[in-house]
C-alpha cells in the first residue's frame, strides 16, 4: 500500500506542478494570450494541459481503488499481484501522455526564449516591410543586440530594447516584417507583428524605404500602411523615411514626392527622414516619438472621469500684493557680524 501511494504521490506532485506552472490563457494579458495562440495554437495548448490534468485524476483514482483492494487482500501473493497491476496501470496512463508532454516541453523551451515585454509601460513599436531598417534602428537607439542582415525576414520574432529619454525608461519593440496581403494569408512570423500592433498601447513607428533597396516599391509600402490603419486607432503614428544616405529626399522623383505629400495631406501624418547607416536624424525621431506618446497618454488621462473629480477638489492659491511698498530681505545683525568675520578670515 505504501509503494502504491508513494508512486501516486510522485506522479501527482509532478503533474500538478506542470498544470499550475503553465500560464492560463484566461488569466494573462490579451497580448500574451494572442501571441501564444499565434505561436502554439490555443486549442492544442489547452488540450495538452487538459490531458495532463485528466491523467492526474486517473492516477489518483487508480491509487484509491487498488489501496482499497490491497486492504482486503487474502494473501501476500494477491497483494504483490495487485501492487504490480496498480503500478502498471499508472505507467500505462503516463505512457499515453507522451505526445502531450513532448509538446508542452517544446512550448516551455520556446516560452523561456521569448523576450520580456511589459504591455503597460511606455513603448515604441517598429513595423513595416521586411528589410527597411527596423532592426538597424533599434540597434542604434537601444542596447539590444539584434541581428541585422541585408535580406528579408532576418527578424523572425519580437525583439525588445530599452532607451532613456528625459530620465525615463522607454521600451522599443522590433517586429518582424509584414507583407501587403490579406490577414488570413499572413504566416506565424507576420502575425506576431499584427498581435503586437493590436494589443500594445504604443507609439507606432512605420518605417518606409523610398530607395526601394528592400525589394518593394514605395507605393506597395504605403498601401501596407493604409491596410494596417485600423490597428493604429487611438495610437500616435509616425512615418519614417529611412536610407536617406542611399537616396536623399532632394533626389526623389516626382512620383515619390507626390506619394509622400498625399500621405501627409490625406492622413495628417508627420513624416520624418533618417538614416540608420549614418545615424542621421534618428535621435530626433526617438525624441519626437517619445514626446507624442507622452502627450497622448496625458490627453487620455485628462479625458478620464477620475481627473474631473480630482480637479474639483484642488484649489491653487495665487498670492496678491497688499500694497506697492517694497520689502527688502531682513538680515539680523548677529548674522551680518558672523558673515563679516568669516569674510575677514578668508581674506587673511
Amino acid at each position: 500500500m505504501r509503494k502504491v501511494k508513494f508512486t501516486q504521490q510522485n506522479f501527482h506532485d509532478k503533474l500538478s506542478k506542470i498544470v499550475s506552472d503553465f500560464p492560463k490563457l484566461e488569466d494573462i494579458h490579451p497580448f500574451y494570450a494572442d501571441l501564444m495562440n499565434v505561436l502554439y495554437d490555443r486549442d492544442h495548448y489547452k488540450l495538452s494541459l487538459g490531458q495532463i490534468n485528466q491523467a492526474l485524476h486517473l492516477i489518483d483514482k487508480v491509487s484509491r481503488d487498488y489501496v482499497r483492494l490491497l486492504k482486503y487482500a487474502d494473501s501476500l501473493f494477491r497483494c504483490k499481484r495487485l501492487k504490480k497491476a496498480a503500478l502498471g496501470r499508472m505507467a500505462t496512463i503516463m505512457r499515453r501522455q507522451a505526445q502531450s508532454l513532448l509538446y508542452l516541453e517544446q512550448v516551455r523551451q520556446h516560452l523561456s526564449r521569448l523576450p520580456s515585454i511589459d504591455p503597460n509601460t511606455r513603448t515604441l513599436l517598429l513595423c513595416g516591410y521586411p528589410n527597411v531598417g527596423k532592426s538597424s534602428f533599434i540597434t542604434c537607439v537601444t542596447r539590444a543586440d539584434v541581428e541585422v542582415q541585408p535580406f528579408a525576414f532576418t527578424t523572425k520574432s519580437l525583439y525588445v530594447g530599452h532607451t532613456d529619454y528625459e530620465y525615463m525608461k522607454w521600451q522599443v519593440i522590433d517586429t518582424p516584417g509584414i507583407l501587403d496581403h490579406p490577414l488570413e494569408e499572413r504566416n506565424t512570423i507576420e502575425m506576431q507583428a499584427v498581435t503586437a500592433l493590436a494589443h500594445l498601447r504604443a507609439c507606432v513607428l512605420f518605417v518606409l524605404d523610398p530607395s526601394e533597396q528592400c525589394g518593394n516599391s514605395l507605393e506597395s509600402q504605403i498601401s501596407l500602411l493604409k491596410s494596417l490603419k485600423p490597428l493604429f486607432a487611438n495610437k500616435p503614428l509616425l512615418v519614417l523615411c529611412n536610407k536617406i544616405d542611399a537616396l536623399p529626399p532632394s533626389d526623389y522623383d516626382e512620383e515619390k514626392k507626390k506619394l509622400i505629400e498625399e500621405l501627409q495631406s490625406e492622413s495628417n501624418l508627420e513624416v520624418l527622414f533618417m538614416s540608420t547607416a549614418t545615424q542621421e536624424g534618428f535621435f530626433d525621431v526617438r525624441n519626437k516619438a517619445c514626446s507624442m506618446l507622452r502627450a497622448s497618454k496625458v490627453e487620455a488621462k485628462l479625458k478620464n472621469r477620475k481627473v474631473e473629480g480630482i480637479l474639483n477638489r484642488l484649489h491653487v492659491a495665487y498670492p496678491e500684493p497688499r500694497d506697492g511698498k517694497e520689502r527688502l530681505p531682513c538680515i539680523p545683525d548677529s548674522v551680518k557680524n558672523k558673515m563679516d568675520v568669516s569674510k575677514k578670515n578668508r581674506l587673511s
